[in-house]
């Protein structure tokens, strides 16, 4: 009985010592990996799938076409990269900066991308759905004809960008600041829009119907022709906005939003006067 308990025992730890140097040559390919990343200056076409590059930091990297699905990016470093046509469903990138870099067409579906630098980072034509952008730093960044549908951008700053005829359908935009952003021919519909901080925000021509502007100040911005169809707007302010051609705007949807003498309404569209 002991010879067969002392086999069964050898035999456990046999494979504990296996898996242990699996696991130590898993963890060292995602350190070899890296090491050539840098080296090479990027990896393009390259399967990473699930790979583990935290903080992998490299400028100007080339990734293009790559496989980056599910990858742990967290925190990394990887200003001015191309990532043209790349594949980031579900990879994980919290904190990363991606400053300067390029997503063109990219599938990037359910992204983890929480308080990223993302400032200039282009991201034109690319699937962001249910992707995670809250607290996001986009100053200067172009979403321009990208796909944001239900995407969370919740806090996040994006001074100066570019969401041009981007669809954002059920996207959570509450308490962003979109000071001088282009929402030009864009799709909002459904969009919570509530604190939202947009002084000379241009909206023009863009698909609103449905929309949350709950408390959010649009100061200056550019309405113009713009479908309110559905709208909310409860305590907007719309000081020097600009609604010409602005039209389905429901005046019992309109609940103590203000603006003033140089707001352009609609014709049988009042406001009350912004009191400061």
């Amino acid at each position: 009985m002991s010879d067969r308990v002392t086999r069964l025992l050898a035999g456990c730890f046999g494979l504990m010592a296996m898996l242990s140097v699996a696991t130590a040559v898993e963890a060292g390919s995602d350190a070899e990996r890296m090491a050539e990343i840098k080296n090479k200056g990027g990896c393009p076409r390259c399967d990473l799938r699930l790979a583990e590059l935290r903080f992998l930091s490299v400028e100007n990297a080339d990734f293009a076409r790559a496989n980056l699905r599910e990858v742990d990016l967290k925190e990394a470093v990887l200003r001015n990269a191309d990532f043209n046509r790349s594949d980031f469903r579900r990879t994980e990138a919290e904190r990363a900066d991606f400053s300067g870099s390029d997503f063109s067409g990219s599938n990037m579906r359910s992204v983890d991308l929480e308080k990223a630098n993302l400032t200039d980072t282009v991201f034109h034509g690319a699937d962001l759905r249910d992707a995670d952008l809250n607290a996001i730093i986009a100053n200067g960044a172009s979403f321009e004809e990208a796909d944001l549908r239900n995407a969370y951008l919740f806090r996040a700053v994006a001074d100066g960008a570019s969401f041009k005829d981007a669809k954002l359908d059920d996207a959570n935009l509450e308490r962003m600041t979109l000071t001088n952003a282009n929402f030009q021919g864009a799709r909002l519909r459904q969009a919570k829009l509530d604190r939202i901080h947009a002084h000379n925000a241009d909206f023009s021509g863009a698909d609103m119907s449905g929309v949350r502007l709950v408390s959010s100040d649009l100061t200056g911005a550019n309405l113009r022709d713009v479908d309110f169809d559905g709208a909310l707007l409860r305590r907007t302010r719309l000081v020097g906005a600009d609604l010409t051609g602005a039209y389905n705007l429901d005046p019992d949807r309109i609940l103590g939003a203000c603006g003033d003498a140089t707001t352009k309404l609609p014709q049988g569209i009042e406001l009350i006067e912004c009191s400061h």
